[in-house]
């Protein structure tokens, strides 16, 4: 399939989506939205990808936020509402995905693309990235799920103050609040992406799935519930092929050669 404002490449055991607009950096609109829903739809389906590795094209953006002539062109709360719960819903597929999802920001990763960043599982950034909210400066606020995962991920009041004051914060800072995972130059942050994804191709896809569904349920739960939410997880890994293979190729001193069954 060829699409207008997305490329997907394949990989060994990984999968690279690449938002395509650097023209506009990489502005999310609508037929982005549905061509984004497209490649996942084909990441799921692809058995032999096992981690989605995704980023933007050009050396100025990851995702600048939303097209903002086509928000100016909505015309009633309803359809804002509408708009707002398309992109939740599609963030939170990707959150949900059942392989790791490493998001590679490449630069400016505001309103949308901020957005876009905190649905990934691993976050790198290159040293010029560039993080925020800035919804409240255009007389409106985060509607892609940024008030809600960025008071997850780094606490209600540095949300509360990223969101009111729309201040961008770089990379540095994005990694001292815990944003981020890891920082790297410009032009090592791809070949660092791939480094990663090719490393997660190898382990276990149903432990991978399961470890993601224990961390994103068992926080928005209590201590107790998610104990038992991650037993249950631990049991039904024990029902595969795969952790045989994993014991065996221990005990045997040799790498595992995992097949998700």
């Amino acid at each position: 399939m060829e699409w207008k404002n997305i490329s997907l490449e394949n990989g060994d055991g990984w999968a690279l989506l690449t938002i395509q607009r650097p023209q506009v950096m990489n502005a999310l609109n609508r037929e982005t939205l549905d061509e984004l829903e497209q490649a996942l739809d084909r990441v799921e389906q692809n058995e032999e990808v096992r981690v989605l590795v995704l980023t933007g094209a050009g050396e100025k953006a990851f995702v600048a936020g939303a097209d903002i002539k086509e928000l100016r062109r909505l015309e009633s709360a309803t359809e804002a509402e509408t708009l707002a719960c398309r992109g939740q819903a599609l963030f939170s597929r990707l959150e949900e995905l059942d392989k790791p999802v490493i998001m590679a920001i490449n630069g400016y990763a505001l309103g949308g693309g901020c957005e876009l960043a905190m649905s990934g599982d691993i976050l790198l950034a290159s040293e010029n990235a560039r993080f925020g909210q800035p919804e409240v400066n255009l007389g409106i606020l985060p509607g892609y799920g940024g008030t809600q995962r960025m008071a997850r991920l780094l606490g209600k009041t540095t949300a509360k103050h990223l969101c009111l004051t729309g201040e961008m914060i770089d990379a540095k800072e994005a990694l001292r609040l815990g944003l981020v995972q890891k920082v790297v130059p410009a032009e090592e942050l791809l070949p660092e992406a791939k480094r990663l994804a090719s490393l997660l191709a190898g382990k276990a896809p149903i432990a991978m799935k399961y470890i993601k569904k224990a961390v994103n349920e068992g926080a928005e739960t209590d201590l107790q519930r998610g104990l038992r939410l991650e037993a249950s997880y631990f049991g039904v890994s024990f029902h595969t092929q795969d952790r045989l293979e994993g014991m065996d190729a221990f005990l045997e001193k040799r790498k595992p050669n995992f097949q998700g069954k």
